[in-house]
This record gives C-alpha cells, sequence and structure tokens, in this order.
C-alpha cells in the first residue's frame, strides 16, 4: 500500500451510487453525480462547500463543454446543460430505444471526443456497450459487455482503456490521436481475474499511469502503461467508484464512491460509505479535455 499525504472527506451528502467527476480548474469546482438518486453535485473545493442539484433522469457522468455549458450522460442520451441555470437539450440519444439499459462510465478524448458506455439497468451480463460520440454523431465500439468501466486515455490520445467489471481484465487498444477512434483490437493490459474488488472508473496522470478505483476493496490502484501495478493507494471507503484530478496543480484525487448493494451490516462497518474524498499524492495529473460540441 501507498499511503496518500492527506485524505479530506468533501461535506457533500452520501452518494448511493456517486460517478462520473469532472473539475473546472478556472473555477475550482468539481462535478459529480449519484446516479440511483438522480442528483448532481457541484463542489467549490478551496471553499470545501457543496450545492445539489436534482435531476429529471439517471445521470452518470459530467463532462465540460466550455464556461457556461457542460454535458450530462443520463439514462437515455447525452444532454447539454447551461451550468448557470441548469437548463437541459439533449444532445443526441443514445440506446433511447432501449429501456433496460443506462449510460454508465466515460471519458472525453483528448481530440474533443467522447467515449461513454451503456450497461443493463440490473448489470444483466452481455448487454453493456461503449460508444464514441463525436459533435452528435454516435458510433458503436464495442458490444457484449456486462459493467464498462475503466475508461481513459494516454495523455497523448493514442491509446485507450477500458475494462468490464465482471470479466475483470483492463483492456488497452491502440487510436488515431487525431479522432478518438481505434485503430486496432483491444489486448488485456492487466488481468485482476481472482483479486479482491472490481476494476471500475479511471483516470490517466502526466506520466501516462493508469489510476482505477476498485470498487469493493478500498482502494485505488495506478498501473504502468506497460500493464504493471506499481501503487495501491487506500481510501476510506469500501466501494470507490471513479477518479479524476483536481486543485490548481492537479495533484489531488478527487474520488466518488457508493452504498449500492450494501447491507445494514455492511454499511455500519464501513462508516464512510457513499462519501466523496480529496486524496493529496506526489504526482501531476492531467485535466479531462472539454468535450467538442461540433467535433
Amino acid at each position: 500500500m501507498t499511503p496518500p499525504k492527506a485524505v479530506q472527506i468533501l461535506d457533500a451528502p452520501r452518494c448511493h451510487l456517486g460517478e462520473g467527476p469532472c473539475y473546472d480548474p478556472r473555477t475550482g469546482t468539481a462535478w459529480w453525480v449519484d446516479i440511483l438518486e438522480r442528483r448532481l453535485f457541484t463542489a467549490e473545493l478551496t471553499a470545501n462547500r457543496v450545492r445539489s442539484h436534482d435531476l429529471p433522469f439517471l445521470a452518470s457522468a459530467v463532462f465540460a463543454v466550455d464556461e457556461s455549458r457542460q454535458v450530462l450522460a443520463a439514462e437515455d442520451g447525452l444532454y447539454l446543460r447551461g451550468i448557470a441555470e441548469g437548463g437541459l437539450a439533449r444532445l443526441c440519444p443514445l440506446e433511447a430505444e432501449d429501456g433496460g439499459t443506462r449510460s454508465n462510465d466515460g471519458r472525453v478524448h483528448p481530440c474533443g471526443a467522447l467515449w461513454i458506455s451503456t450497461m443493463g439497468r440490473q448489470a444483466e451480463a452481455g448487454r453493456g456497450a461503449i460508444y464514441h460520440v463525436a459533435g452528435t454523431r454516435v458510433t458503436r465500439l464495442y458490444a457484449g459487455l456486462t459493467i464498462p468501466n475503466a475508461i481513459c486515455f494516454s495523455p497523448e490520445g493514442g491509446t485507450g482503456y477500458f475494462a468490464d467489471t465482471d470479466a475483470g481484465l483492463l483492456k488497452r487498444v491502440p487510436l488515431d490521436p487525431a479522432t478518438g477512434l481505434p485503430t486496432g483490437e483491444p489486448a488485456t493490459l492487466y488481468d485482476h481475474r481472482g483479486g479482491a474488488g472490481g476494476l471500475d472508473g479511471a483516470a490517466v496522470d502526466a506520466e501516462g499511469r493508469i489510476w482505477c478505483a476498485r470498487w469493493g476493496a478500498a482502494c485505488i490502484d495506478a498501473y504502468s502503461p506497460e500493464g504493471a501495478r506499481l501503487h495501491t493507494v487506500p481510501v476510506p471507503m469500501t466501494r470507490p467508484s471513479c477518479p479524476t484530478f483536481a486543485g490548481p496543480r492537479l495533484d489531488r484525487l478527487l474520488v466518488t464512491s457508493a452504498y449500492e448493494g450494501m447491507t445494514r451490516e455492511e454499511r455500519a462497518a464501513d462508516p464512510m460509505h457513499g462519501r466523496t474524498v480529496l486524496i493529496d499524492l506526489d504526482l501531476r495529473g492531467l485535466l479531462e479535455p472539454a468535450f467538442r460540441l461540433g467535433a
């Protein structure tokens, strides 16, 4: 285990299923969602001040567009949201005809295109997929997955990473840096089968290391681009779900978590269940790019 320099518990409500965080360095604001409770959170990190916004749908991730707009990945598509007034307009559908699925994990590629996944609402085997979204053009990349997670990209955009939590394999695939589209077939980067917990959300730092939340194991793992597990950083909640880099120097990890599926006894044994934390580390992170509406 690699101990963090410091851990700060944000003054925010517990999340039933916290996910999809992003960070805006211009305002020092972080965003994340509680999928199952249909809430969007805004946190001014320097003041540790958090606000909650009710949503009319299940949303799984937040992506920056510009200083006044963001995109939410929702159960039937991608929605453009005005940050100041909260207005919502559907940008494009995403499995809108299938009421049995919802959006899940996603990241913006350095070119401004988005990879976003879907999954069955009850995590049914094989119901998940990963899509590439350029502007409003949606292309399915992979199907037959169960819980697609760990979507992230190398700093220059030439490699993509993803996992199926149910399968326990972290994959890498070569990409066209100009488009974010695959140029080859996925290969296994790390085999987590039989290990404690499951591979969940991930982010890549400036050195190209993949920082992946390990659901059920109370930790964040760092992998090299060659597939070695380099570090394991403990977190104070059992079910961390997704990290993103935050802070003026991008040297902190904001990590969401959940208590979905936990019994009363499990929640009692995990007093930090569902909390959102900031972890100080000796690293330099990367800011997730903004989504390009006109891509």
